[in-house]
């Protein structure tokens, strides 16, 4: 079930975000993250038992019609989610902070048809910036990647400022909880912390939704 945080309900949880501490948290993270060889982080995104708890078809059903769309994937890795969007009729801009997935979405983009190499483009972005020009793109989506972001807050209102007049930013992440998949409890983050740090960038309307992935919260703000 889906529903509105208005603005008092905003207010409390801004009220709740300031109150974690969260300095070296992106650090742990990509430091967690790294740990793994590539070739194992490839597998493990890619791995086809992924979709029974990342339930794309789903998700994809959520993000509503994206033909003709110009859509921003933030920690797009191996391009789970990109693929997927670009077949549906958006034109895709994958970020990454890290060069070998984009290298790797290159080579899959030559190996995949036509309409890949249209609509699919590879951009290095660094880790306290989403590099979006101004009003660039519709929708910015960000899967089981906030909590790798630094400066979060300035981070989001340049993402803010990257969005359409009625774009979206829609951010899927783990409940701060023991689950079979996901990073270590401690470098998870509530749906409280990410409410409050978006609305401190300067999102006003959000919606949330807790129930379609098992593991998972879609956040969904503008």
């Amino acid at each position: 079930m889906k529903y509105i945080l208005f603005f008092t309900i905003l207010l409390t949880a801004q009220c709740a975000c300031a109150q974690h501490d969260d300095h070296g948290h992106h650090h742990d993270a990509n430091q967690h993250m790294n740990q793994q060889p590539f070739e194992e982080l490839v597998a493990h995104f890619e791995d086809p038992k992924r979709d029974e708890w990342q339930k794309p078809d789903a998700v994809m059903a959520l993000l509503g019609n994206l033909k003709g769309k110009k859509v921003m994937d933030i920690g797009s890795g191996t391009g789970y989610f990109s693929f997927r969007m670009a077949k549906a009729g958006a034109w895709v801009i994958c970020a990454d902070v890290d060069e070998r997935f984009l290298d790797y979405i290159t080579q899959k983009v030559e190996n995949t048809e036509q309409w890949a190499a249209s609509r699919i483009e590879t951009r290095k972005v660094p880790f306290d910036s989403p590099a979006l020009q101004a009003r660039e793109v519709d929708l910015v989506l960000i899967v089981d990647t906030y909590h790798h972001i630094e400066n979060r807050i300035d981070y989001f209102k340049e993402v803010r400022k990257g969005l359409k007049p009625e774009g979206r930013l829609v951010v899927i992440d783990f409940f701060k909880e023991e689950s079979p998949v996901g990073p270590p409890v401690k470098m998870k983050m509530s749906e409280e912390q990410v409410v409050g740090e978006l609305h401190k960038a300067g999102f006003q309307s959000m919606d949330m939704d807790v129930q379609t992935l098992p593991y998972q919260y879609i956040i969904t703000v503008w």
